[in-house]
C-alpha cells in the first residue's frame, strides 16, 4: 500500500468524520446516516493501516476517530447488575467450559504428581531428613502439631482473607504468566503440587495421612480446582500465542485474553467460597465427615455449574468473551 496515495485518497472522509462529530447541535437524520457511513468506512481504513502500512501517528488519528464515532453511533452503556447476572450464568461458566481440555488434564497430572511425590517422601527417610530434622518432623505431625494449628492460627474471619489473598496471587500468576507461552504457569503449578505432596508424605509417614486429608478435602478439593482452571486458561492463553488457529494471531489473543481477564473475576468468587471453608468449616468441631461433606458439596456444585450450565451456555453460542457491543470493530481477513 502506497501509505500518501491512500491517505490523499480517503482524507476528506476523516475530515468530514471530524467535522459530524465536532458539531455542537444535535444531527439531522441525513447526517446521522452520513456519520455512520463514515465510522464503518473509517474502521475499515484503520483496519487495512495496522495490516499493512502501521503510521503511528496516523493510526493514533484514526484511532480516536473510530473510537469516538462509536460511542455517538452504537451509544454509552453502563454495567447494571443484569450484566454480572449474565456473566455468572452464562459468560464465566461457558469459559470454564471452553476450556475444561487444559484444566481437566492439569488437575489429574498434578493429582498423579502429588500422589508419587508424596509416595517417595513418605517411603524415603533419606528424603525426609534432607528436609528438616526428625524433632521438627515430630512436631509437624504430633496431635496439635504445625499441619494441624496452622488452620486454627488466627480468627477465622482474618484467616479467611489471608487464604483467600494467597490463593488469587496463585490463580492470577497463572493466568498472567499465559502470554510467556504458558511455561511459567508449570513452573506455578509444580510449586503448589510439591507443597501439597510434602504434607501428604509427610503425615503420611507419621500414620497420620488420614487426619492431614481431614484437614485439606474440605477447602481443597475447590480450592485446587479454582488453581487448575487458572492454570488451564493460562496454559490456553499461551498455546494461543504459538497457534492462534485460523484467527488472526492479534485477534486470537485479544479474544482469549478478554475471557481470561473474565475468568479471573470469576475465580476470585470461586476462591472466597473456598477460604471461607477453610477459615470455618476446616478448623470447625465439626465432625470429619462432615467437613468432607460440605467440601464434596461444593466441589460437586462447581463442576455441575460448569459442566451444566456451561455447556449449555457454550451450546448457545457463549463463549465467555465480552460482549460484541462492548468490543471493538473488527474487518473481516483473507483466509
Amino acid at each position: 500500500m502506497d501509505l500518501d496515495v491512500f491517505v490523499a485518497a480517503h482524507r476528506a472522509e476523516w475530515d468530514r468524520l471530524e467535522a459530524l462529530l465536532r458539531r455542537p447541535r444535535r444531527l439531522t437524520g441525513a447526517e446521522t446516516d452520513e456519520l455512520v457511513e463514515l465510522y464503518q468506512r473509517t474502521a475499515t481504513h484503520l483496519s487495512l493501516l495496522r495490516s499493512s502500512a502501521p503510521d503511528p501517528a496516523l493510526m493514533a488519528r484514526l484511532t480516536t476517530l473510530v473510537a469516538r464515532a462509536r460511542s455517538v453511533v452504537v451509544g454509552t452503556r453502563r454495567a447494571t447488575w443484569r450484566d454480572a447476572v449474565t456473566f455468572f450464568t452464562t459468560g464465566f461458566p461457558a469459559a470454564c467450559y471452553r476450556t475444561r481440555h487444559w484444566w481437566v488434564p492439569t488437575a489429574l497430572l498434578f493429582t498423579l504428581v502429588v500422589a508419587a511425590l508424596g509416595w517417595w517422601i513418605a517411603e524415603s527417610p533419606g528424603v525426609r531428613a534432607s528436609m528438616a530434622a526428625p524433632e521438627d518432623l515430630r512436631e509437624m505431625t504430633r496431635p496439635g502439631g504445625a499441619y494441624e494449628s496452622y488452620y486454627s492460627s488466627s480468627p477465622a474471619a482474618a484467616f479467611s482473607a489471608q487464604v483467600w489473598t494467597n490463593n488469587v496471587q496463585v490463580a492470577g500468576l497463572s493466568l498472567a504468566f499465559g502470554a510467556l507461552l504458558g511455561l511459567p504457569v508449570l513452573w506455578v503449578l509444580l510449586q503448589n503440587a510439591v507443597n501439597v505432596a510434602t504434607g501428604v508424605g509427610l503425615m503420611a509417614s507419621a500414620g497420620r495421612l488420614d487426619v492431614f486429608l481431614g484437614l485439606i478435602l474440605p477447602h481443597g478439593l475447590l480450592e485446587l480446582t479454582a488453581v487448575f482452571v487458572a492454570g488451564g486458561v493460562g496454559l490456553r492463553l499461551g498455546w494461543t500465542v504459538i497457534d492462534p488457529g485460523p484467527r488472526p494471531r492479534a485477534a486470537a489473543l485479544a479474544q482469549e485474553g478478554r475471557a481470561a481477564i473474565g475468568m479471573a473475576i470469576g475465580l476470585l468468587v470461586v476462591l472466597l467460597i473456598s477460604g471461607a471453608i477453610e477459615g470455618f468449616v476446616t478448623p470447625s468441631g465439626l465432625p470429619t465427615w462432615a467437613r468432607i461433606a460440605i467440601g464434596v458439596a461444593a466441589e460437586l456444585a462447581f463442576l455441575t455449574y460448569v459442566f451444566v450450565l456451561g455447556r449449555r451456555a457454550v451450546a448457545a453460542g457463549e463463549t465467555g468473551d465480552m460482549t460484541a457491543a462492548d468490543r471493538e470493530d473488527e474487518a473481516p481477513v483473507a483466509a
